[in-house]
C-alpha cells in the first residue's frame, strides 16, 4: 500500500488488491474512491452495489464500509478531514460560504451504495485531476500544497453538482436535512444508551410528535429508525469482537441486547455468519458478502 501525505488535511493512496483487508487508515471527514481497474462489490452498512473501472464512490465517515473483489482492483482513496474545510481559506481567497455548504453536503447526505457520478465527462475529469495529485505528491512535496488544493476544490465542486443531480440529497429540503443531520448525529453519539434511542427521548429532543419520528426518519435516510439503530450497534459490536476482550455478555449488556441469545440472533441475521464464525475468522469480510468492515 502506497501512502502518501501531502499535508495534514487530506491523505491519498493508490493501492492494487486481489483481496479486501481491513486498512489502518479511518476517514473522519469522508474519503473518496476512484476505481482504476478491477470489478466487484463495494458495500456500505450492509447494502451492495457493483463497481467496476471507472467507479466513483464517497465514503461518509463512520460508515461500515468494505469492497468485495472478484478481479484484481486498483483504487485510489482520497481522504478528506474537516481540517481542509477550515484551514483552505488561508491559503487562497475568502470562501467562507462555498466552504460551509460543501462540507454540509459532502458530510451528510444520504449515502447508499453506488457510483457517486453521473455524468461521464465529470468522470473523465475526476479521473484526470486525481492523477494530478498523486504526481503533485510524489514529485513535489509541501511544494505544491497550494495547487492540491486547487485541485481538491475542482473535485469538490463536481462531487457536489453530481450530488445535487442525484437523490441522495434535496438541496430544497435543507431544514429537514439539517434536523436529521443533528438527529443521526445524535443517535451515534448515544448509540450506546438505549433509553436515549426511544422513540419518545428523539420526539421530545427534536421537538416532534413521536407518531411522527418514525416516519419522518424512514423518509429521510430511506431507512427505518430500528434497523439503522441495529445496524449502529453491530459495527461497534465488530469493533470489540477483533479489538478488545469484553465478553459477550458485557457486549450485550452494554449495547442494549436483552441477552446474549438476542446479540447473536441479530448479528446471524445482519452480518450472515455467528458471531463464533466472526470470532474464529476474524477477516470475516472473505467469508460472506453481507458483511462489512471500515
Amino acid at each position: 500500500m502506497e501512502v502518501l501525505e501531502a499535508y495534514k488535511p487530506f491523505e491519498i493512496q493508490e493501492i492494487e488488491l486481489s483481496e479486501w483487508k481491513q486498512r489502518p487508515v479511518k476517514n473522519n471527514f469522508f474519503e473518496l474512491v476512484l476505481v482504476k481497474s478491477g470489478s466487484g462489490t463495494q458495500c456500505i452498512n450492509y447494502n451492495e452495489s457493483p463497481y467496476k473501472e471507472g467507479s466513483v464512490f464517497l465514503l461518509p465517515p463512520l460508515k461500515c464500509h468494505s469492497f468485495t473483489i472478484n478481479d484484481t482492483s486498483k483504487f485510489v482513496f482520497l481522504k478528506f478531514t474537516d481540517s481542509f474545510f477550515r484551514g483552505v481559506n488561508k491559503i487562497q481567497i475568502d470562501r467562507n460560504e462555498w466552504f460551509k455548504e460543501a462540507s454540509y453536503i459532502l458530510s451528510n447526505y444520504n449515502q447508499l451504495p453506488g457510483d457517486i457520478l453521473k455524468s461521464e465527462t465529470d468522470r473523465l475529469h475526476i479521473g484526470n485531476l486525481l492523477e494530478m495529485i498523486l504526481l503533485e505528491t510524489r514529485n513535489y512535496g509541501e511544494e505544491s500544497v497550494t495547487l492540491i488544493t486547487s485541485l481538491m476544490t475542482s473535485i469538490l465542486e463536481i462531487l457536489i453538482r453530481n450530488i445535487r443531480k442525484s437523490n441522495y440529497f434535496d438541496t430544497d429540503a435543507k431544514v429537514s436535512e439539517e434536523r436529521i443531520t443533528k438527529m443521526l448525529t445524535y443517535i451515534n453519539e448515544n448509540i450506546d444508551k438505549t433509553d436515549l434511542l426511544k422513540v419518545e427521548n428523539l420526539a421530545d429532543v427534536f421537538m416532534m410528535s413521536p407518531t411522527y419520528v418514525s416516519e419522518y426518519f424512514k423518509k429521510q435516510v430511506q431507512m427505518p429508525l430500528r434497523e439503522y439503530i441495529i445496524k449502529a450497534k453491530l459495527k461497534l459490536v465488530e469493533i470489540r469482537l477483533l479489538n478488545s476482550d469484553f465478553t459477550l455478555t458485557q457486549i450485550a449488556d452494554d449495547l442494549g441486547f436483552t441477552d446474549v441469545s438476542h446479540l447473536s440472533k441479530t448479528f446471524k441475521r445482519y452480518v450472515g455468519i455467528s458471531i463464533k464464525e466472526f470470532k474464529t475468522n476474524g477477516n470475516y469480510m472473505l467469508l460472506t458478502r453481507n458483511a462489512c468492515t471500515g
